[in-house]
């Protein structure tokens, strides 16, 4: 397998990104610039240490590997439709409404936030580069019938379905404030496939699921993982933590490849985040998982702060690269939009850190207890 970095990317794939309702400013719009993400990295010059590679769209056969087939079949049919006020009484059975409203041409959008995880995936099966990236992926709370929390399709888990062709187990860690509902559910049964979520846990902070006790069924009992956190965590103690799970997880799980959502919002200044973190600590959680060196898919999310999201996934990127970049940010064309500072890096937060170390440790003895079922 080559050693290059793969980056997915093309200006289809950002288009479609940036016609999300509910997220119309986080990638431009204007198709012809890409986003803001994507300009940074190439500002900083980081393109040419990767391997570029355009998206294709997911068929209908790759949307329904995962997702139903009555599910799929109403995105195309809305997708053909001239009317969309008279699909209203079947979109709410999909949980299309209020957090993800329909739009025009869902289908095409569908098929190409599908395809670029698809896209990645396929990368590393054919052995083209041992890491890949697709900042316009990590959708991770879709379900396999509904759209939730503005995802409409789970690219995630049908990236990892498809790696499974090559690889037998694929291990997902999920780095996003909200835990990573839609992929534990998709395969809360499996043994193939361990899941791997830290998230803010808390009454009424959506989705509210993911605690200590939430671990798996049936032959998938003790593959789900799940580190629930509380408000103000910092670098040093989620870095911490997170390295002594991850050697837990690796010691019961024998993976193959791995998966990880890298979504911004765990970042300071996030207006739905309420963590500490800054990139440098979720970057050190990159370098972790890297030195393991498996094939790894790199993915998006959230994150709702869309300069800080730019500087979060390119500071990833330049870490994934093992390319050291200046903090001054390189004058570009959305240059304006990082000021005043102009700068890449993100001061941590200010919040009281409400994770206490016996808490901490309790998550940490649970979590070993559970794993040691597996060995």
């Amino acid at each position: 397998m080559s050693s290059c970095v793969a980056y997915v990317m093309d200006y289809k794939l950002a288009k479609e990104c940036s016609r999300i309702p509910n997220l119309k400013d986080r990638v431009l719009e204007n198709i012809m610039k890409a986003d803001l993400v994507d300009n940074l990295i190439k500002a900083y010059g980081l393109c040419k240490y990767m391997k570029i590679s355009a998206a294709e769209p997911a068929s209908y056969d790759d949307l329904t590997s995962f997702h139903s087939s009555c599910y799929i079949d109403f995105l195309r049919e809305v997708n053909e439709s001239d009317d969309l006020e008279n699909v209203e009484e079947e979109e709410a059975d999909f949980g299309l409404g209020y957090d993800c409203p329909i739009f025009e041409n869902i289908y095409n959008f569908a098929s190409w936030i599908g395809g670029g995880s698809l896209t990645a995936a396929n990368i590393l099966i054919n052995e083209e580069a041992k890491i890949a990236i697709n900042w316009c992926g990590g959708w991770h709370h879709a379900q396999r019938d509904e759209a939730r929390g503005f995802c409409y399709i789970n690219d995630i888990v049908i990236a990892i379905q498809k790696l499974r062709e090559k690889f037998d187990k694929v291990l997902y860690i999920d780095l996003d404030i909200h835990h990573g509902d839609g992929v534990e559910n998709a395969f809360s049964f499996s043994r193939k496939v361990m899941t791997v979520s830290l998230h803010k846990y808390e009454v009424g902070f959506y989705p509210c699921t993911g605690s200590l006790c939430d671990v798996g069924f049936g032959n998938g009992k003790y593959f789900s993982v799940n580190v629930p956190l509380q408000d103000g965590i910092t670098d040093d103690r989620y870095f911490c933590l997170f390295e002594r799970v991850l050697s837990l997880v690796m010691n019961a799980f024998a993976a193959d490849a791995v998966v990880v959502q890298c979504g911004a919002d765990s970042i300071s200044g996030d207006p739905i985040g309420t963590f500490n973190l800054t990139p440098k600590g979720m970057g050190k959680c990159v370098e972790r998982i890297l030195s393991y060196k498996l094939p790894t898919l790199f993915l998006g999310g959230g994150g709702y702060n869309i300069t800080n999201t730019a500087k979060c996934w390119t500071y990833l990127t330049s870490v994934i690269l093992r390319k050291k970049l200046p903090t001054d940010i390189p004058d570009h064309l959305y240059f304006t939009r990082y000021g005043p500072d102009f700068d890449l890096e993100i001061d941590a937060g200010l919040r009281r850190d409400l994770n206490t170390i016996p808490e901490i440790e309790n998550i940490i003895k649970v979590i070993a207890q559970n794993l040691s079922n597996l060995i």
